[in-house]
């Protein structure tokens, strides 16, 4: 009998049609008739491949040669801004295509099978690759969730595949608390961990034991700093207002370990054991950044640099797991194609530019060296090691090898950023644009014809999540190996002497200066803590592109102050500096009508993408945010599909996400 899908689209999907066709166009192992099907580990392991590439990140998600969640931050932007950041723009739907349960209802289904040829022994070959894959698997749906986590806060929990019974499916469909949803993670990462050997694959890409401790600090580091910064509000359970207390839940609801404080504690402790384990094995293997990149033939490589900008990130060890692209097989991206140009329109900001140290570990504003922005060469200089070699300047080469070659959307000589034509491939957003994960390759520039390796996990992170998670704990920078981490990080990014030692940024820290910095603040407030913020700050320079930004700016609630006061993103200093001269001043029209194409030195000497044309523009007046827009809406035919009279919402199980209303195309309440 094969596997019906069909219930469970019921259950989770928008419609019945929309998830089956998901389903078939997925046309994983599932659909074929399970009795015997998985009775080998070559057959699991197959099963295993195709989730990776349905689950798993890789250059196509990431936004114009940049990773997607970091677009729309303070670390990066489009020419145009998300909705989420105007008001009145995001509204309530019948249908959001983020509430998608197809991968785990597939990866539940095949589970199940595989567990249980397992457990009977019908399984043949290899005992440690069988369980190697059913680790895997535990990964994947551990990633699923964390994914639906983020978006959506409380969940339904389902852990096996589910009859075709309307009551079962009701009953199941009821959401559980977020901070139980974590756990749930953190115990499918341990079942991981359990099945999954050390060095199963040595190239790493295949998911491992190290990449599934330095996830499961990320989660655990996720809901600690959540819970800790949105208590008391509808976000979390018992908080005034929460929804879930309307339904399922009551003011007798109990955290399993007793309080808020207590279970935010229990996750940043869970943060801090996964991350030292990680951190322990690596701290002394990172690659060092020599502070420069190769331009010809014969220059130094540099090892930090080429983390990225390579097809093969088995050589560098800290790279925990990776996917691999191969043109032979028809698997490519366009991220050098992207990275040749200004990343297809995704800017770096000045803030992310301004937020990076001076060479001698101190903030612009305090350091010996003097900060100047009247050129992008003058940006870059005596900087972070890491701005200075991520940094496209002007004039510098973008590719030297294989120059033979037959691709042609390279651009050899890095030209002037241009900000005014708004052609998509060629377009400079900010005017910064970014070269991480660069290979300086000509065969590499192919349109959809590359194949650069995107890494997913590398051990860097477990260091930074130990530091937080640590100091959030003690609130101390003795604690623990704070400071022996971040000075391995330091180290690793090409600081040297003093310039390495964290305390020299956080003795030369005015928090009063650093209100650009979206990481900044917490609950509407800007941090008094001038070692908690640093540590966020040394977070932000590490993992820039990487796809980890949105998802601190939404633990840390700092998007909170928006709500009163409008930020605005803001590039290259165009106004009033030699940047100006690069271009003909018929060409910048600076007038807000329909017609102009930078924005007005009325507003500011820098230029800023979203209020160049005033008319029709959400975002001419900066952005702006809603309490709201933290989770997402709730798709509303759900409500119906799941009530018992599929006609009231108020009778479905499901609840809506904290002040969003259960009425079809209508915004944030607040």
């Amino acid at each position: 009998m094969k596997f019906n899908i069909i219930p469970m689209a019921l259950l989770f999907m928008g419609a019945a049609i929309t998830a089956c066709d998901d389903y078939l166009e997925q046309t994983p192992p599932s659909s074929l008739t399970p009795e015997g099907f998985f009775s080998s580990d070559s057959k699991i392991q197959a099963a295993v491949n195709r989730l990776y590439q349905d689950v798993l990140p890789g250059h196509s998600q990431w936004s114009y040669g940049l990773y997607a969640s970091d677009n729309n931050t303070d670390n990066q932007a489009g020419t145009s801004a998300n909705n989420k950041y105007g008001d009145g723009l995001w509204k309530t739907s019948n249908d959001n295509g983020n509430w998608a349960w197809s991968n785990i209802r597939n990866i539940n289904f095949q589970l199940s099978t595989i567990l249980n040829a397992y457990n009977n022994g019908e399984v043949s070959g290899s005992e440690s690759a069988s369980r190697q894959y059913i680790g895997e698997i535990y990964f994947l749906r551990a990633y699923c969730y964390f994914d639906m986590l983020q978006k959506w806060g409380d969940l339904p929990i389902i852990a096996e595949p589910l009859p075709d019974d309307e009551a079962v499916l009701s009953e199941n469909n009821k959401r559980r608390p977020r901070n139980e949803v974590a756990r749930f993670i953190l115990s499918d990462l341990d079942k991981a961990l359990e099945f999954m050997s050390d060095g199963f694959d040595k190239r790493h890409t295949r998911i491992n034991p190290d990449a599934a401790l330095t996830f499961r600090s990320r989660v655990a580091l996720y809901e600690g700093s959540w819970l800790t910064y949105f208590a008391g509000t509808p976000f979390v359970p018992l908080g005034q207002g929460w929804p879930g207390a309307t339904k399922d839940y009551n003011a007798s609801y109990q955290y399993p370990s007793g309080s808020i404080e207590a279970e935010a504690k229990y996750f940043l402790e869970e943060a801090v054991k996964s991350a030292e384990k990680v951190a322990e094995k690596y701290k002394g293997v990172l690659a060092v950044n020599t502070g420069a990149i190769p331009q010809k033939e014969g220059d130094a490589e540099n090892p930090y640099f080429n983390i990225w900008g390579t097809t093969d990130m088995s050589a560098s060890p800290e790279v925990l797991l990776w996917r691999e692209y191969n043109k032979g097989l028809g698997v490519n991206n366009c991220v050098e194609v992207a990275l040749q140009h200004g990343d297809y329109g995704v800017g770096i900001t000045r803030s992310l530019v301004e937020s990076y140290l001076m060479a001698d570990g101190k903030p612009i504003y305090a350091s010996t060296y003097t900060y100047s922005d009247q050129t992008i060469a003058d940006v870059a200089k005596d900087r972070d090691p890491r701005l200075t070699i991520f940094l496209k300047v002007p004039g510098q080469v973008n590719m030297f090898k294989n120059m033979d070659a037959s691709e042609d959307h390279g651009v050899e000589v890095e030209p002037n950023p241009d900000i005014v034509g708004k052609t998509a491939e060629t377009c400079y957003s900010t005017g910064y644009a970014i070269r991480k994960g660069g290979t300086f390759d000509k065969a590499q520039t192919g349109n959809g014809n590359c194949a650069n390796a995107a890494c997913i996990f590398r051990a860097t992170e477990a260091l930074l999540n130990y530091m937080e998670a640590e100091y959030m704990l003690t609130k101390s920078l003795s604690s623990g190996h704070i400071v022996e981490y971040w000075t391995a990080v330091r180290t690793a990014a090409g600081f040297t002497g003093e310039a390495a030692n964290p305390s020299t940024t956080i003795a030369a820290t005015d928090m009063s200066k650093e209100t650009a910095d979206w990481g900044a603040y917490s609950a509407g407030e800007l941090l008094s803590d001038a070692t908690l913020y640093n540590i966020r700050r040394e977070r932000r320079c590490e993992l820039i592109a990487e796809g980890l930004r949105n998802m601190d700016l939404h633990r840390w609630r700092s998007f909170d102050q928006m709500v009163t006061n409008a930020a605005h993103i803001e590039g290259i200093h165009l106004w009033n500096t030699p940047i100006q001269d690069w271009y003909d001043a018929n060409a910048l029209v600076a007038d807000g009508s329909t017609n102009a194409t930078v924005s007005s030195p009325s507003l500011s000497e820098y230029y800023r993408p979203h209020e160049v044309n005033q008319p029709n523009n959400s975002f001419y007046n900066g952005l702006t945010w809603h309490m709201a827009h933290y989770l997402e809406p709730l798709p509303l035919k759900q409500f119906l599909l799941t009530a018992p009279d599929h006609a009231t919402y108020s009778k479905s199980p499901l609840y809506q996400n904290p002040y969003w209303p259960t009425e079809p195309d209508m915004p944030a309440e607040k």
